[in-house]
């Protein structure tokens, strides 16, 4: 079975940096036509999208606050208005703060469960309608923090945002698996991107870095080829499972 995406359409959110940014090129070089979503960096969107087009892929920019459902629509009409249609979504646009719980307050709760749990969510539901049946693919985000043994305190609502994301992915895939949509989860460890190392002094980065049987953080080149399998027509009976890419972090 294939593992071209050649002619698929997929839309990205978050898609200006990082992993996300990893994602979009990686795919745009497997042959897909690549949604590139942004907030605020109409820059780096433009950046990814150039890189895209050099390789010889197709890519439009949509900016789009996808922790809104207004957003999320606005992101699945333009997508279709720029490419006819909607092959693959991936959910990767997320936040990571860090309080323990006494300095926990409404605001930092409900930004995080908006942006990584319902945003999410009602994208899928809006997109769902319009991927292909069968051969539709939904890929959601996670971390490997949600089985880790040794989990930092601050890291209370992030980790609780993402077990609830695993959650909607279970019950989907069972849902949407009966029209030929798969829809899986993927859980990095600790990557290195300019939001984990946000607050983080160099020692604890390094102390984290040793978690690892390697003793080095991910980088975002490890994570974008297992989304792209997801995302291939190899990947048809992968459906419901949370892959941990993680160097063995758990």
């Amino acid at each position: 079975m294939s593992m071209s995406l050649k002619g698929k359409i997929a839309v990205i959110t978050g898609s200006s940096r990082s992993i996300g940014a990893a994602i979009a090129k990686h795919m745009g070089a497997q042959g897909a036509k690549v949604v590139v979503n942004y907030v605020n960096d109409s820059k780096a969107a433009e950046e990814v999208a150039s890189s895209i087009k050099s390789s010889g892929g197709s890519a439009a920019i949509v900016k789009a606050d996808a922790s809104t459902i207004a957003g999320g629509k606005h992101l699945v009409d333009e997508a279709v208005k720029a490419f006819g249609g909607i092959d693959i979504l991936v959910l990767n646009a997320g936040i990571m703060g860090a309080k323990v719980l006494a300095d926990v307050d409404e605001q930092f709760y409900d930004s995080h469960f908006a942006t990584n749990v319902k945003g999410p969510l009602f994208l899928a539901q809006a997109a769902a309608p319009l991927l292909p049946t069968p051969g539709g693919r939904i890929i959601f985000f996670s971390t490997s923090l949600t089985g880790a043994t040794v989990v930092a305190t601050n890291s209370l609502i992030y980790t609780a945002s993402k077990g609830a994301v695993e959650q909607l992915s279970r019950i989907l895939a069972k849902d949407l698996g009966a029209k030929g949509i798969t829809v899986n989860t993927v859980s990095p460890g600790p990557v290195d991107t300019p939001l984990f190392r946000e607050g983080k002094p160099q020692q604890v980065i390094d102390h984290i870095a040793k978690l690892a049987p390697s003793g080095r953080l991910g980088e975002v080149d490890d994570i974008a080829p297992v989304v792209s399998f997801l995302a291939s027509p190899a990947a048809q009976w992968v459906n419901g499972q949370n892959i941990r890419v993680n160097g063995g972090f758990v």
